[in-house]
């Protein structure tokens, strides 16, 4: 049987902007009829049609994000920002090491960007019309049909989040591509920004409550107020923000965790709620009222995935091969199936700056639980059963000169954020416990992220008590000191969302929003190779894809201030 998944592929490719100037033939040849395959006109014409269809848009969120493009996710969450920068290789031209070499019209890197949201946002237009064109005998109810279109606006409303994020204006299409097209032109934000509200507000209108949604990972109320108050935050509409996020936070049946619950693997001898909010399968229980939308990953079924958060985000601590006394660091190396599967295989792609694994923490170095050693690893150890190290914390000093000094820190040993892990968890490739991948579900967004949001609106009403007020209800959980209200503002938030949602959220977008990304990243991120990554006043936003200039043959659409062609 034919996926439904990719019905769509023969009209998303001029919405991708992946133009083609169609060749000369008759009209006749050109028009399909679907007798023996499935396109729209046949497979959205049912319930399962249809939801099949909406599986499909939540598909390729997730292979965007976590699956199948493994440039993509590091750049996404972080390299390049306050936050981190590419641990493995900070002197080359890759996942954002050097803004200024790097980021270029040219570079398909960045057009991925550009074309996967808009294959999504094509995926969605074809499916809104085929919703509302659907026989109404196929609906259960008319609450049934709403749902089911606002979960496809959704995904609309959240592909053009990101690009008008990182692109600024861009083409604003709310309708199906049937046929090439070579005349886009980029619409102010203000009009796209005007679609995404009002696709998220029939969410929150017609979206299922939580616990209502058909399976986990299905689109609810809470997803669409969540986005919604972010949108109203970069258009600086803040009482609307604080409205959306409160009605999520406070009506929806959302709470922030601050009980253990679920089943965890303590590896380490210790845990506390944060622990169990990040294992294995806690992600999609009802018990868990902290997650909003979560991403599923499902190893152990067809079309299940995984993702990289022990190779992205991990050091590669088995590079240290040596003991001081010349015997294999880890015992089994490279593959041991002990440590190796406790820590899993990391690539250091995203190593955190010095801002993210000290700074920020010096404050509250002890009490913050979410600095807790089984939350950060900063100690390793040798395991090699021959050496007299075995089992002491590697020292990279004893090893002696002729070390890679900067090799050794940027890639090797460096604190690891184990929200990224998965202890004795692995499915595929056991040898190497997963190469470096997890399968355990991932939040796309929990309650934390909202709490923030509503502080961000806060802070832009000038309300610094109100702000505070929110920034505490997580630092309580955390048992970190509260902030006294005269010392929030936007940095100060920022910071915030850096120890609660370092590796979860999309920073790039975080600081472009806040307008905040050059001064930051200038102040924080100490690649050693390229200061600040070498960004430019420019890189505040993406470039246009130069491909997509060239193919609009029939209009301009103009490229981003600073970038060549």
């Amino acid at each position: 049987m034919k996926n439904i998944f990719n019905l769509t592929k023969k009209y998303f490719i001029s919405t991708a902007i992946l133009l083609l100037v169609a060749s000369a033939c008759s009209e006749d040849m050109l028009n399909e009829k679907p007798l023996d395959f499935l396109s729209p006109n046949n497979a959205y014409t049912t319930v399962p049609g249809i939801r099949q269809g909406i599986n499909g848009l939540e598909s390729s969120v997730r292979d965007f994000w976590y699956a199948s493009n493994d440039e993509q996710y590091p750049m996404t969450f972080g390299d390049g920002t306050d936050l981190c920068y590419y641990g493995e290789a900070p002197g080359g031209a890759t996942k954002l090491a050097n803004y200024q070499v790097e980021m270029t019209p040219q570079n398909d890197r960045f057009s991925a960007y550009w074309d996967r949201n808009y294959i999504i946002i094509q995926r969605a237009n074809v499916l809104i019309e085929a919703i509302n064109a659907a026989n109404s005998s196929i609906w259960l109810s008319d609450t049934q049909k709403k749902a089911y279109l606002a979960e496809s606006m959704f995904f609309r409303a959240y592909a053009y989040r990101m690009l008008v994020a990182l692109y600024g204006d861009v083409p604003l299409i709310s309708e199906p591509t049937k046929s090439a097209k070579t005349d886009y032109v980029r619409s102010p934000k203000a009009e796209v920004y005007k679609l995404m509200e009002e696709d998220l507000k029939f969410g929150v209108a017609n979206l299922p409550a939580r616990g209502k949604e058909e399976a986990p990972g299905r689109i609810t109320q809470g997803a669409a107020g969540h986005f919604l108050s972010e949108c109203y935050i970069a258009q600086g509409k803040y009482q609307l923000a604080v409205d959306a996020a409160t009605v999520v936070i406070d009506n929806s049946g959302y709470a922030l965790m601050t009980t253990r619950f679920g089943s965890t693997k303590q590896v380490f001898g210790t845990g506390d709620v944060l622990l169990d909010l990040f294992a294995y399968g806690n992600q999609n229980l009802a018990t868990n009222k902290e997650a909003i939308w979560v991403i599923q990953i499902e190893p152990n079924v067809t079309g299940g995935s995984q993702f990289g958060g022990e190779r992205g985000w991990g050091p590669r601590y088995f590079g240290v091969s040596k003991t001081p006394d010349n015997k294999n660091a880890f015992s089994g190396q490279p593959a041991n199936p002990g440590y190796l599967d406790t820590l899993g295989r990391g690539v250091a792609w995203c190593r955190p700056t010095n801002f993210t694994a000290y700074y920020m923490w010096k404050d509250n170095w002890s009490n913050d639980i979410r600095n807790a050693p089984h939350h950060i690893k900063r100690s390793f150890y040798y395991d090699s059963p021959t050496s007299i190290y075995n089992k002491k914390k590697i020292d990279l000093k004893a090893l002696g000169a002729g070390r890679p000094t900067m090799q050794d820190t940027t890639n090797y040993i460096y604190p690891f954020f184990m929200k990224q892990a998965d202890p004795l968890n692995h499915f595929v490739n056991l040898i190497q416990a997963g190469g470096g991948y997890t399968h355990k579900d991932v939040y796309a967004t929990r309650l934390a992220e909202t709490i923030l949001l509503r502080a961000e609106a806060y802070i832009g009403l000038a309300n610094k008590p109100m702000a505070a007020a929110d920034i505490n209800a997580i630092r309580n959980r955390a048992k970190a000191k509260p902030v006294d209200p005269a010392n929030v503002d936007i940095d100060y938030l920022l910071d915030e969302r850096a120890r609660e949602l370092y590796t979860e959220e999309m920073r790039h977008i975080t600081l472009r929003r806040t307008g905040k990304l050059l001064e930051r990243v200038r102040k924080y991120c100490n690649n050693p190779v390229f200061p600040a990554c070498n960004i430019q006043d420019y890189n505040v936003l993406f470039p246009i894809p130069q491909k997509q200039i060239d193919l609009n043959i029939n209009a301009k659409i103009e490229q981003n201030p600073g970038y060549a062609k």
